[in-house]
């Protein structure tokens, strides 16, 4: 590897860059090919930034900041238009292609051995064949999404869903238009787009299809500037807050506070914005403390009657390789699970997981015991 023109490619200096490697960038040699991994941000580079063995580096997604104030944030952020996305709820995955074979990247810079078989099964290989420094970020959405279950899509497996499109060994993106249209060239899903609006009337528009998502049971809006001379912003429903609220006081031990905070700020604000009447304020409260008590008290009750915490999850493979190879990568991850015996089904397998959620595990029965919090 070069690391001269690596560290170029990065924007450091090689000094710099040997420095990283010894403290926050991490080898990954498995599964091939090896690669090295941002495990942080830093120096204005993503976390997730990887680095192949051929010097060819993509590039982490940055993350997109969340206003509280709709209509404030967006008349300080953007410049004029305001072109406005669905937020799906999935995992986030970029797809590329090295040696000409297809591999898809966690956010934190890992191949996901499932979602690389995904992508080989929904990517044609006409896109890197013409485009082969193309890098596609999207979302994986379905019921059989390990990591984000979810059966509001139409698709009784997994789909993949391109947002944007990126270029190795180069920052940003193509933006909205070249995205969708790309989309529509090759055959591929792509978020749904909701149109461009002026920045004036853009938070009144939002909030009416932000509301009409929750009311579907999907997640929110991504708003970009159709040129990218800002980053995007991202806004969701008050039903997905209460969702990600739900799933995180049933496995309450396993989540970080913040995550418990932000959900609950964002619908005090939400509400003041919306200027909800006290009916529609009592209604959005008693969801949100619904979404808090009944999943913990299901919890509490379960371990109560001796019963393990867990979470099912189902996935689809073409090849038991695979199912062994992800087992291995949420090993690596640190998350414990039970693979069932594979099902055979229409020239593949079914794969049941359960996913051990320990520390929620350990702290119910701990406290049930007497044990102070």
């Amino acid at each position: 590897m070069n690391l001269a023109r690596v560290a170029q490619r990065l924007g450091i200096t090689e000094c710099r860059l040997q420095g990283l490697q010894e403290t926050i960038i991490r080898e990954s040699a498995w599964p091939e090919p090896r690669l090295l991994r941002f495990e942080k941000e830093t120096s204005g580079i993503e976390a997730g930034t990887v680095i192949f063995e051929n010097g060819e580096i993509v590039f982490g997604y940055p993350k997109i900041r969340r206003p509280l104030m709709l209509a404030a944030a967006i008349k300080r952020h953007f410049s004029d238009i305001v072109a406005v996305e669905e937020k799906m709820n999935g995992h986030n995955v970029r797809i590329l292609s090295l040696n000409g074979e297809i591999v898809a990247l966690t956010r934190g810079g890992f191949i996901c051995p499932y979602s690389t078989e995904v992508a080989r099964r929904l990517i044609p290989e006409s896109v890197f064949e013409k485009h082969p420094h193309r890098v596609l970020c999207g979302e994986m959405v379905g019921p059989e999404n390990p990591y984000v279950a979810n059966d509001i899509y139409p698709t009784d497996s997994i789909d993949f869903y391109l947002f944007d499109i990126a270029e190795k060994n180069h920052r940003g993106t193509l933006g909205v238009h070249k995205t969708h249209e790309f989309a529509q060239e090759f055959g591929l899903l792509a978020t749904a787009f909701f149109g461009e609006f002026r920045k004036e009337s853009a938070a009144e528009r939002i909030k009416q299809i932000v509301i009409k998502l929750g009311r579907q049971g999907r997640e929110g809006v991504v708003m970009k500037d159709p040129e990218n001379i800002v980053p995007p912003l991202k806004y969701t429903s008050s039903k997905t807050n209460c969702s990600d609220l739900a799933v995180a006081f049933r496995y309450y031990n396993d989540y970080a506070l913040d995550f418990f905070v932000s959900r609950a700020v964002r619908e005090g604000y939400q509400s003041v914005e919306w200027n909800e009447s006290e009916e529609e304020r009592r209604a959005r409260a008693l969801s949100l403390g619904e979404s808090i008590l009944l999943p913990l008290v299901d919890t509490i009750k379960s371990a109560q009657q001796g019963e393990n915490i867990v979470q099912k999850v189902q996935i689809r493979v073409k090849s038991l390789q695979t199912a062994r190879d992800f087992e291995y990568h949420l090993r690596r991850s640190g998350i414990r699970t039970i693979f069932e015996p594979p099902e055979p089904d229409d020239g593949g397998y079914l794969i049941r997981i359960t996913k051990l959620v320990m520390s929620t595990n350990d702290k119910t029965q701990a406290l049930l015991e007497g044990e102070m919090w």
